[in-house]
């Protein structure tokens, strides 16, 4: 898994911890580790974007964007106000591989949802995911309405060929409702894809030494971590 794509099912799900998580995980497993955002929008030049904020909770990663945008829009409204050149998802492939090439994993963050477009041609980072081969990660809401947003997000990337690598709740809250802890199960049934972790909420609020040695329990093995969805989903009482 040498090209890793995060997407969200919206803004403001955890993307961004998300990835930070991961990242930390793999550095914490001994594997060196880079971070592509897409696009990044809703910053000025001289701000910290998504990419700094994962090297900053994270540590010793590859940090780097395609592109950025002032206006806090989607990627390909952002370029066309502010009359720069669009992302392209081939560039995002491009910059993706090369990274690869001298890392053991890369991670490719999206801009909010799967089909956020980059361009006027209606480009988006699934494109850059088909160009890469690359499994795709599903950062999803944990309580409700998050059902429906997931499984379009999963059916959409079976469509393009894509096979979901799995659903990681981006915040969970410390006082869950029913339906919350009803989506620990019914996630994975609706996306057809294991869930791989859950981050409680508030992880990017903690000091980066903390975050760190917490990550990896907030991830699946398969994310380089050491959380188990069974003993979750009973200790919720899913």
């Amino acid at each position: 898994m040498p090209v890793l794509v995060i997407t969200g099912t919206g803004t403001e799900v955890g993307k961004t911890v998300t990835t930070a998580a991961v990242a930390a995980a793999a550095l914490a497993a001994g594997r060196s580790v880079a971070v592509l955002k897409a696009a990044q929008t809703g910053v000025r030049p001289d701000e910290r974007g998504d990419a700094d904020e994962v090297a900053r909770l994270a540590g010793a990663v590859t940090a780097e964007e395609v592109a950025r945008y002032p206006e806090p829009l989607a990627p390909g409204t952002a370029a066309r106000r502010a009359g720069m050149a669009p992302v392209q998802p081939q560039e995002v492939a491009e910059r993706a591989a090369k990274l690869a090439a001298g890392h053991d994993l890369v991670l490719v963050e999206g801009a909010g949802g799967l089909l956020v477009r980059f361009d006027a041609a209606g480009g988006t980072l699934a494109d850059a995911a088909r160009s890469l081969g690359a499994p795709v990660l599903i950062v999803a809401q944990a309580g409700l309405g998050t059902l429906n947003a997931t499984e379009l997000t999963a059916r959409e990337l079976r469509r393009r060929g894509l096979e979901p690598f799995g659903v990681v709740i981006g915040s969970w809250p410390a006082e869950p409702d029913l339906a919350t802890r009803c989506n620990v199960a019914d996630l994975p049934e609706v996306s057809g894809a294991p869930l791989l972790g859950a981050l409680p909420s508030g992880a990017g609020s903690l000091p980066p030494a903390g975050f760190r040695a917490s990550a990896p329990g907030w991830l699946s093995p398969r994310l380089d971590g050491t959380w188990d969805a069974e003993a979750f989903r009973a200790r919720e009482g899913a």
